[in-house]
């Protein structure tokens, strides 16, 4: 299921809306909980257990390592963090990268492995990455461990950012799970940000990946080179308003539901060089990388 099908915008999203705004408080993250696990089993329910398995895995970790810091167990601490992240990333490994990893293994070294045909589960990388940045925060001491099963649930499962980001961290989010407020002005907010995005992802990405797909399909020898310049400018204008329009449409749904999440695209294509392209494009991923992969092995901050 996709934000901009007929299925979520008329079905889907409306009674979910009504729903969230009908129960009372303490209600309605099971709801936005179970309407999560819907969106994610829709087309594809077995990968459900996959994201459902992430989320047991990481609670149990995260909870084994606040006990160990806690009683000052600092080696035995980082030893099961170690163990998370390798969980992680094995699963994410196996699932999106091992079929890759035996065709290049098999042409460079001749060989004829079977590929296992290991069909990807939507939107793994970014509820990795979110449960990985939530039990790392959790041993660096910079969160507090959740002891409340469906709260983690909740945040590494919420469907507004769950397929494409934008990467949402659980300090950013911690209060918000626990006691937020749904408000007509929040509403409205959200509304207006949603069909911004279904706007770019719908009017502008969708039409110009048409004019894209049938400049790139011509015979290059033979195109006149100002026609591929237009194929390469609407290439490049349709991956903006498609990640950037989904996260519109992700940070209006989460207003509309009471959660506030942070900016994740910042006018990219007026950047000046490549670092402030970097800082400018998803900025979610790109901190995230930042914050837990290129500090973390000795990156300078100011220089990132």
């Amino acid at each position: 299921m996709v934000f901009s099908s007929l299925l979520f915008t008329f079905i889907f999203l409306p009674i979910v809306i009504a729903l969230n705004y009908l129960a009372k408080d303490k209600y309605r993250n099971y709801i936005l909980l179970a309407a999560s696990v819907i969106f994610y089993s829709y087309g594809q329910p077995r990968f459900v257990f996959v994201m459902m398995g992430s989320i047991v895995v990481n609670y149990l970790f995260a909870i084994v390592i606040a006990d160990r810091k806690e009683k000052g167990m600092t080696i035995l601490a980082e030893s099961f963090l170690f163990l998370d992240i390798a969980v992680n990333l094995g699963i994410l490994f196996v699932c999106k990268y091992l079929d890759f990893t035996i065709s290049v293994y098999n042409r460079f070294f001749h060989k004829e492995y079977a590929a296992f045909n290991i069909a990807l589960p939507i939107g793994i990388s970014f509820f990795t990455f979110q449960a990985l940045s939530y039990v790392i925060d959790v041993y660096r001491g910079t969160v507090r461990v959740q002891k409340n099963p469906l709260f983690v649930a909740l945040y590494i499962s919420f469907f507004p950012q769950l397929i494409a980001g934008p990467i949402v961290r659980y300090s950013t989010v911690e209060e918000q799970i626990a006691n937020r407020k749904c408000t007509l002005p929040g509403f409205s907010e959200g509304c207006r940000r949603f069909m911004l995005g279904f706007a770019k992802k719908v009017i502008l990405a969708n039409n110009l990946s048409v004019i894209a797909s049938d400049i790139f399909e011509m015979d290059v020898t033979k195109a006149n080179p100002l026609i591929l310049w237009i194929g390469s400018l609407c290439f490049s204008l349709q991956i903006f308003y498609d990640f950037s329009g989904y996260s519109d449409m992700a940070i209006g749904l989460g207003r509309i539901f009471g959660f506030e999440f942070l900016e994740n695209f910042n006018y990219p294509y007026i950047s000046k060089s490549v670092t402030e392209f970097w800082r400018r494009w998803h900025i979610s991923l790109g901190q995230w990388f930042k914050d837990y992969v290129y500090i973390p092995l000795g990156g300078v901050e100011s220089l990132s």
